[in-house]
C-alpha cells in the first residue's frame, strides 16, 4: 500500500493539515511566512520539515529535506492568500503584491503531485478562478470546484470556503469521470448548503452581535496574553480552514489513492 504524502503551502495554523491527517495523510512540509501561526506549527508538527518563504521551497531543496522526487508526492494543498478577492478588500486580484497563486503553481509545477487542493474565499469565483483552473489544466490536471459553508459541517456560521480540486491525468483510474473534459469550458461550483445546522446563525447576526470579549472596557487580560497576542489569535482564527470544511476532499482522494492499489 502506497504512503500517502502531504504538503502544506500556506499553512496558517495547520486547518488543511489536520484535514488531510485525519484521512490518513502524512505531512511531510509545510510553508508558512507569518511568525504567530509558525509557532503553532512547530508545536503541533515538530518534526515536519518546514520553510518560511515560499519562493525557496523548490524541487531539489524539496528532495534534499524529504526524500521525494518529483512525481512521488500524493498531495499539495494550501490556500493561498485571500486578500486579493475577499469582497471587505479593495479585490485588486492579479495586480496584488499578495497575489502568490503563481508561485503555488511554480512549487506544483516543479514537485507533480498527484493532487492539488487549493483553498481560497468565495470571492476568488469572481476574480482568478477561471484562471486558476486554467493553470492546472495546462499542466495535466483534471479540476472540479467545491464551495462548501462551515454549516454544512455543523458550525454555527456560515463560512464559505472554495476548493479547488486537480487531479493529476497522468494516474490512471484516478479520473472522476472518464468521459468529461472540463477544458475551456464554463466550469460549475458544487455547492452544500443541505446540512445546515439547526443553530446555524448568519453573518448579519454576527455583525450586530460582536463577540463581548472584544469590548472589554480594561482591554484583554494579561492571563490571556494581552492584545498583541489576542490579536495574532484572532487573526489565525479568521485566517483559518475549519478541517471539517475539507476532511471530505481529503477522504474521498485517500479512498482513491488506495482503491488504485487494489
Amino acid at each position: 500500500m502506497r504512503e500517502l504524502t502531504h504538503l502544506s503551502l500556506f499553512s496558517g495554523i495547520g486547518g488543511l493539515d489536520l484535514a488531510a491527517e485525519w484521512a490518513g495523510f502524512k505531512t511531510v512540509g509545510q510553508c508558512e511566512w507569518a511568525d504567530y501561526p509558525t509557532k503553532v506549527l512547530e508545536r503541533h508538527w515538530p518534526d515536519v520539515e518546514r520553510w518560511r518563504d515560499i519562493h525557496e521551497l523548490s524541487a531539489v531543496e524539496f528532495y534534499r529535506r524529504t526524500g521525494i522526487k518529483p512525481g512521488q508526492l500524493t498531495c499539495i494543498s494550501g490556500g493561498f492568500p485571500c486578500q486579493p478577492h475577499s469582497v471587505i478588500g479593495s479585490r485588486k486580484a492579479e495586480t496584488d503584491e499578495r497575489h502568490l497563486w503563481p508561485e503555488y503553481m511554480r512549487v506544483v509545477r516543479e514537485l507533480r503531485p498527484r493532487w492539488v487542493v487549493g483553498e481560497n474565499v468565495n470571492g476568488i469565483l469572481s476574480t482568478i478562478h477561471e484562471s486558476v483552473c486554467s493553470d492546472l489544466e495546462s499542466e495535466g490536471y483534471e479540476v472540479r470546484t467545491f464551495s462548501v459553508p462551515a454549516h454544512a459541517v455543523g458550525a454555527h456560521h456560515e463560512r464559505y470556503r472554495v476548493f479547488i480540486v486537480g487531479i493529476s491525468k497522468g494516474e490512471s483510474r484516478l479520473q472522476t469521470y472518464t468521459e468529461a473534459d472540463s477544458n475551456r469550458v464554463q466550469r460549475h461550483t458544487w455547492t452544500n448548503t443541505l446540512l445546515k445546522s439547526r443553530d446555524y446563525l448568519p453573518g448579519t447576526y454576527w455583525a450586530v452581535h460582536k463577540p463581548p470579549v472584544c469590548g472589554m472596557v480594561d482591554g484583554i487580560p494579561n492571563w490571556m496574553g494581552g492584545y498583541k497576542q489576542f490579536k495574532e489569535r484572532m487573526m489565525c482564527y479568521g485566517n483559518a480552514v475549519v478541517p471539517q470544511q475539507a476532511y471530505p476532499l481529503f477522504n474521498v482522494i485517500a479512498d482513491i489513492e488506495l482503491g488504485a492499489d487494489n
